[in-house]
């Protein structure tokens, strides 16, 4: 593979648990990759909601997941009931929104019945197989501040929507020290952006740690965004956005970064 990233240095922004895939494209590119976890996962408030749809899942037509973290999420609770998604009702059909949630649900037993063919939750509505109407859905996602298009859109086709929290991302507490670092100094060529929360996050990180000229420090750096959602919040919390990946996957990311730091060059 070329390395169209060489002697360039690019911050990912993907949950802790989450930077190994993003990091090795990258580096596979030449960059040097920096840390900057905008997202914490954790559990939901509370786990009622979700634990009592589960227990009725035969009740549904479609499980739709947005995130992986959705599926991991739902198969920890079915496994503690003695259940999973690799033996799920034979009703019940999995739709899956991502390259990443379909890899995570195939290492599962559990492939997705329909994968869109855009990576992005209206490819999912545009494609979806059949009529909605009669049909009822169970939407598990997350609990703060997750987009409702979804929802809505099948709601509105007719679908009795279902829609649960399996799990939470907060903002961390701070930014890693060598990433500060290399912010203040200038020494970034790019941020990836994995998701809308991790651009609005890293605004809030980066506005902790260098206060209201926080902006500053982006300039010269290239915003990249994995697809149009994250695009929309990388406008609205830094003003603009350089690179959009397309395919919508990290692989799109890592070679939305190689582009727009040809296009600097």
């Amino acid at each position: 593979m070329s390395q169209p990233l060489q002697s360039r240095t690019v911050v990912v922004t993907r949950a802790a648990d989450q930077l190994g895939a993003a990091r090795q494209l990258l580096e596979q590119r030449g960059a040097t990759v920096l840390d900057l976890p905008a997202l914490v996962i954790g559990p939901p408030d509370h786990w009622g909601p979700l634990d009592d749809a589960l227990e009725d899942l035969g009740s549904f037509h479609w499980l739709v997941f947005s995130s992986a973290n959705g599926v991991q999420a739902v198969e920890q609770r079915l496994q503690r009931i003695g259940r999973c998604l690799a033996r799920r009702p034979a009703s019940l059909k999995i739709a899956a929104v991502g390259r990443k949630t379909a890899q995570v649900l195939d290492d599962l037993g559990a492939a997705a019945d329909f994968v869109p063919p855009s990576f992005v939750a209206d490819s999912l509505i545009d494609h979806f197989p059949v009529s909605g109407w009669g049909l009822k859905m169970l939407l598990p996602r997350v609990q703060s501040g997750g987009r409702t298009l979804l929802a809505d859109a099948f709601g509105e086709a007719g679908v009795r929507v279902v829609e649960v929290a399996a799990y939470d991302s907060g903002c961390p507490a701070t930014m890693p020290e060598p990433t500060a670092t290399a912010l203040e100094g200038g020494d970034v060529d790019a941020i990836a952006f994995s998701s809308g929360k991790t651009a609005e996050h890293t605004a809030q990180l980066l506005e902790q740690r260098f206060g209201p000229d926080w902006a500053e420090r982006l300039e010269g750096v290239k915003l990249v965004s994995i697809g149009p959602q994250t695009s929309r919040s990388c406008r609205q919390c830094f003003g603009r956005v350089d690179a959009e990946a397309d395919p919508h996957d990290l692989e799109g990311l890592a070679e939305a970064c190689a582009q727009a730091m040809q296009q600097r060059s």
